[in-house]
C-alpha cells in the first residue's frame, strides 16, 4: 500500500511539473506580423493556429541550425519562424532568429505513421523572399468575391523555405494565376492562398 501511494505521489508531481505555467526565465517574443503556428518545424506542415500582428507568444524552444523555434499562443502550441518573431535577447530587444543562444534547444520527432498510411512531405521548391522586418507592408481588403473564386479555384500548391507572410516576395519560378477582374493574382504557398502584386511579386494578402 505505501508503495503504491508512493507512485500515485510521483504521478501527480510529474503531472503537475508539465502543465506548470511559463516561469520568469521564459523567453516571450512579439509577433512582427500575423504569423502563422505550424504543426511541424517547416512551410510543408498543417498550419494550426496564428499569432496576430504586435501578438506575444511564449517560446519554448528553438532547433538548433534551424530558424523554427516552438511556441506556445492562446493555450495553443506549435512551430513558428523566428524571423518574424521579435524578443529581448543579450539585453537588446532583436529579432528571434539573430540571437538563438538564450533560448532553449529543442528536437522534433516526426510523428510515427500507422504502416502503410506515410505521406511523403511535399518538396521545398525554393525561398521566400523576405521583407524586411520594419517594412510596413500595404494593407488591402480583398472583396469576398474574390475569395470564393480563390478557394473555389485552387491551383497546385508550391513548397518555399521560411514563411509566407504579408509584404514577402515570391520568387519568379512560382507561377501566379489571374482572378477574373482583379488587379492581384494568387498562388497556393505552404498550404496557404495568397494574392500577389503581379509585377513586384510582393505578397500582398494571407487567407489563414
Amino acid at each position: 500500500m505505501q508503495f503504491r501511494s508512493t507512485l500515485l505521489v510521483a504521478a501527480v508531481a510529474a503531472g503537475a511539473a508539465l502543465s506548470a505555467p511559463a516561469t520568469a526565465a521564459t523567453t516571450i517574443a512579439t509577433a512582427t506580423i500575423p504569423l502563422n503556428i505550424r504543426s511541424g518545424p517547416g512551410p510543408q506542415y498543417e498550419v494550426i493556429g496564428a499569432i496576430p500582428d504586435r501578438g506575444r507568444a511564449a517560446i519554448i524552444g528553438c532547433i538548433q541550425g534551424s530558424l523554427w523555434c516552438q511556441v506556445s499562443y492562446d493555450g495553443r502550441q506549435g512551430w513558428a519562424y523566428s524571423k518574424y518573431l521579435s524578443a529581448r535577447l543579450s539585453g537588446r530587444s532583436l529579432i528571434v532568429a539573430e540571437d538563438l543562444n538564450d533560448i532553449p534547444a529543442v528536437t522534433y520527432r516526426t510523428p510515427v505513421e500507422t504502416v502503410g498510411s506515410a505521406v511523403p512531405a511535399p518538396a521545398v521548391t525554393g525561398t521566400v523572399i523576405e521583407r524586411p522586418v520594419t517594412a510596413q507592408p500595404l494593407v488591402i481588403t480583398p472583396p469576398p468575391a474574390v475569395q470564393s473564386y480563390v478557394y473555389e479555384h485552387p491551383v497546385a500548391p508550391v513548397y518555399l523555405n521560411g514563411e509566407v507572410v504579408q509584404g514577402a516576395a515570391l520568387p519568379r519560378s512560382v507561377a501566379l494565376a489571374p482572378v477574373p477582374g482583379y488587379e492581384y493574382q494568387y498562388a497556393y504557398v505552404n498550404s496557404v492562398p495568397v494574392l500577389v502584386e503581379p509585377q513586384t511579386r510582393q505578397v500582398e494578402y494571407v487567407y489563414r
